[in-house]
């Protein structure tokens, strides 16, 4: 009887084993050369460790402060924002449509005084933050560098990211606020103004994770992620700005899943491929050709059934990021799947990763997995497979118009009903959910976010807004009504704004009476 073939999760067959015959045309590259696919940098991690990142951002500022403090203490070597969903979309802590969301999914901003909060006792300068935040990044990107002008910093000395990724909202996530056009239009405002401002920031993370997330497989992460960053390019092409300055800029940021070698050999055809789009698109400097990238563990992977295993799953996923060259890394708390991660299980995550970076010798040398048959085989096949899909996309006329017509929608949709019924089928088997199940499951003590957090966000904004000028704010939110109705950069006008107390639902605000909201 023949054996059962199998597949990986992107639905490429495995063969039982592999050898020379399979990595035939392999070329010998070299890791710090183009096109990169062992690496953007000579040495990897035996120069500079990646960034340890832990993402975190709950109920109130003061809450989040002291566990940014916590982490810096534990080792951690950039902080990472999550932002509850009122201020991702634009809302202030005290809008009806807040209600039952302030400070759930991360940290209520509303305005300066909050950012104040949140960063109190933190030199902006000696830190890298990244922020998760999208439709409203501009807004997020103003506050920080007010906050950073009143610390005295030096703008030109900042290091951090936003996401900056409205498109894969649109295919994958669902927070946005304005149309697809003016939303480009603002990410190409925040390119420029950066580029003389904030030289060091990078302006956009090209987001993969939340399309995998949704549901996509490995290769649809690649192939959907490279194709946004081609339309986000060419935005910017367009705009008459420099493809090798802020090429540079430009980061990206995965998901890490289970199966090990699949998400290696994502992790190296996504660099070689953007490499190769790069170059197409005009790019000369190296360092504009390379695919720098964030990575986060696996938030859909994570059970609530026996929630520890989730530390195994969290362990190979953090293996697979750094095997993979990542230059920055979050790892998912254990109880994710339940609640916010509580103290206990964000200081697992981290240790995960100082013990794979200390203790594992995976960072002892560059791409370790090089010349292995199945990886090199596997990284030529997700690289076939994902530039199938760009050709699709390119054909429809780019991301935005695969996103308008429902394209990446479908596709991602297909996959994810296709993974469920695996499971649902027992075909593909989950640790402790659909085998290896127990009667009784013990109980975890969870992060709980009291409903008390938005009457306070509401006091402070009351105080807040009673203590500003409130002609000067009117005056700037119809300047800002002024520069949005031309083709003027918004950036100035935003950073004055939040300078002299104008608060995030109040630009939002001002923004959607100009742009509209995408429906």
């Amino acid at each position: 009887m023949s054996e059962p073939k199998k597949y990986t999760d992107s639905g490429m067959e495995i063969k039982p084993v592999y050898g020379k015959e399979d990595t035939q045309g392999l070329q010998d590259e070299k890791p710090g050369q183009f096109p990169f696919t062992r690496g953007v940098q000579p040495n990897m991690y035996r120069g500079k460790l990646w960034t340890m990142r832990q993402y975190a951002g709950f109920s109130t500022a003061e809450e989040s402060n002291k566990r940014y403090h916590y982490l810096l203490s534990q080792g951690v070597s950039g902080l990472s924002v999550a932002f509850d969903l009122p201020t991702q979309i634009g809302y202030d802590s005290d809008h009806p449509l807040a209600e039952g969301e302030v400070g759930k999914t991360g940290v209520a901003i509303d305005s300066l005084e909050d950012m104040q909060v949140l960063f109190s006792g933190i030199k902006l300068e000696d830190v890298s933050t990244s922020m998760t935040i999208n439709a409203t990044g501009f807004i997020l990107l103003a506050l920080y560098a007010a906050l950073a002008r009143q610390q005295g910093a030096d703008l030109k000395k900042l290091n951090g990211t936003i996401q900056n990724d409205i498109l894969k909202e649109y295919a994958a996530r669902g927070t946005y606020i304005y149309p697809p056009k003016p939303s480009m239009r603002i990410i190409t405002d925040i390119y420029e103004w950066c580029s003389r401002e904030m030289p060091k920031w990078n302006t956009i993370s090209i987001s993969g994770y939340h399309i995998r997330e949704a549901g996509s497989t490995a290769a649809q992460e690649i192939a959907f992620t490279l194709s946004n960053g081609k339309a986000y390019v060419q935005a910017a092409l367009k705009r008459g700005l420099d493809i090798n300055v802020f090429g540079r800029r430009l980061s990206f940021f995965f998901n890490a899943h289970n199966n090990l070698f699949e998400e290696v050999a994502k992790f190296r055809a996504a660099r070689k491929m953007w490499a190769q789009i790069m170059k197409g698109l005009g790019a000369t400097d190296p360092k504009a050709m390379m695919l720098r990238f964030h990575t986060q563990t696996g938030g859909s992977t994570l059970t609530a059934q026996q929630p520890q295993n989730n530390i195994a799953r969290v362990t190979i996923q953090t293996l697979a990021a750094v095997l993979g060259g990542t230059q920055s890394l979050h790892t998912n708390g254990f109880d994710e799947a339940l609640s916010l991660p509580t103290e206990e299980a964000a200081r697992i995550a981290l240790r995960t990763q100082q013990i794979v970076a200390f203790e594992s010798g995976v960072a002892d040398t560059a791409d370790p997995l090089a010349g292995s048959y199945y990886t090199e085989n596997l990284t030529h096949e997700m690289e076939k497979a994902a530039t199938l899909l760009m050709e699709k996309i390119d054909a429809m006329g780019g991301s935005v118009a695969a996103i308008e017509q429902g394209f990446i929608q479908n596709e991602i949709a297909k996959s994810a009903y296709e993974y469920q019924r695996k499971i649902e089928n027992g075909e593909k088997i989950i640790v402790g959910m659909n085998r290896f199940q127990l009667e009784e499951e013990e109980t975890l003590p969870l992060l709980k976010i009291n409903d008390q957090v938005r009457q306070a966000q509401a006091e402070r904004l009351a105080r807040f807004r009673n203590s500003r000028d409130k002609a000067k704010c009117d005056q700037l939110l119809q300047l800002l009504s002024d520069k949005a109705s031309s083709a003027e950069n918004i950036m100035p006008v935003v950073l004055e704004a939040v300078e002299n107390k104008c608060t995030l639902g109040e630009i939002a605000d001002t923004l959607r009476e100009i742009f509209g909201e995408y429906k």
